[in-house]
């Protein structure tokens, strides 16, 4: 099985296209689990009305599908907690220009 490690940098291989920075320093991914050859994943968008937002679930699904041991990966939408700028890891704000 793949560790969370190897979950979330597969999954920092999906850009915001808004923002051009991945989902994980973003701070939208709140769970990543592996049970057996499937992958659950909860996370949210940076708005309600994101217009990526079909794109990145679609992008984040695949890119976890791409490792050997994953035959699926199931992603929950979920909206609570909103997310926030606090989310975003160190690397993002410097990305973003935020300090």
């Amino acid at each position: 099985m793949s560790t969370e490690i190897e979950l979330l940098d597969a999954l920092k291989e999906v850009i915001d296209p808004e923002l051009m920075v991945n989902i994980v320093d973003l701070g939208l991914i709140y769970d990543v689990a592996q049970d057996g050859e499937t992958v659950n994943v909860e996370m949210t968008l940076t708005s309600p009305s994101c217009p990526a937002g079909p794109q990145i679930i679609q992008q984040s699904k695949m890119a976890l599908e791409r490792l050997a041991d994953v035959e699926k990966a199931e992603i929950k939408l979920v909206m609570s907690p909103p997310w926030s700028p606090d989310r975003m890891t160190d690397d993002a704000r410097d990305q973003l220009g935020i300090f």
